[in-house]
């Protein structure tokens, strides 16, 4: 069985660089709410088995390991160490045809397929973290842009790219509530939301 604690941050790593509160006020906002959505995206995940996982629900056939996979590679690594930061080793594979990572090797663990997402997000957070006292740095162009995949769509600076990711892994997230709540009936709330 697979086990995310409720409530887990997805926080740096021990000694990492990427504390929230280093950051100036609206980088460590959107920080704050994207890390709330990776939060949500493991949590709704809490108790499932490996075989649970790897369960497709709808006709499309992806499974909840395959969306993780695709969080970790598709999204926040894609995003922050390739767009925002013009890494090398992630502009390479930003090229058109490139395939989206929603399927998970057999040989691929889920343990694996998790601590891949936990250490994309580390990279991502790192990314984030080299902007905090940079001034106007939301404000700057993504050091890349992959013109082969979309020629005719560009996020115009950082903080796009940011709300973009947020909105992306927060849709994600939903899906992984509805997926959950097919697998075993668990959902990420209970009872009324808006009760005070």
């Amino acid at each position: 069985m697979i086990s995310v604690p409720p409530g887990e941050r997805i926080a740096p790593a021990a000694g990492a660089v990427g504390d929230n509160a280093r950051m100036d006020n609206e980088l460590g906002a959107l920080r704050d709410y994207l890390d709330d959505q990776r939060e949500h995206v493991l949590g709704i995940l809490a108790g499932l088995g490996a075989e649970q996982l790897r369960q497709p629900v709808l006709p499309s056939g992806w499974n909840c390991l395959g969306l993780v996979h695709h969080l970790a590679l598709d999204v926040e690594r894609f995003w922050f160490p390739g767009v925002i930061a013009g890494e090398p080793d992630v502009v390479a594979l930003q090229q058109a045809g490139t395939e989206a990572h929603w399927q998970v090797p057999d040989a691929m663990t889920a343990e694996e397929v998790l601590a891949g997402y936990r250490a994309q997000v580390d990279r991502a957070n790192a990314v984030l973290a080299s902007l905090a006292g940079r001034d106007r740095a939301l404000d700057e162009p993504p050091a890349t842009w992959p013109e082969q995949i979309w020629p005719r769509w560009r996020l115009p600076d950082v903080r796009h790219v940011i709300l973009h990711v947020i909105t992306e892994v927060a849709c994600h997230a939903g899906h992984l509530d509805a997926a959950r709540e097919l697998i075993d009936g668990t959902t990420w709330m209970s009872g009324d939301p808006y009760a005070g």
